[in-house]
């Protein structure tokens, strides 16, 4: 089994969405796509963690305020 990058995967999805756009110009793309992979990546981090936010911040490289903040306005927290 092959093995795609992540950046293969982001630029394949990518070009799918113009694709599916048909011509229509796309709008606040950055914010969408930062969003779209934000979420999931705390998610997976904050498992591979133990739920520790401490050790997922370090592994993020951000602020353990910061993490509990996007942990929050994503609806990860309880």
């Amino acid at each position: 089994m092959s093995k795609k990058k992540i950046d293969e995967c982001i630029r394949e999805s990518l070009n799918t969405y113009f694709h599916d756009m048909k011509g229509v110009e796309p709008h606040g793309m950055y914010d969408m796509l930062l969003s779209a992979v934000e979420k999931p990546l705390l998610e997976v981090v904050m498992q591979h963690a133990e739920q520790n936010q401490s050790r997922a911040a370090e592994w993020l490289g951000l602020n353990r305020n910061t993490l509990r903040k996007k942990l929050l306005d994503h609806k990860l927290l309880k």
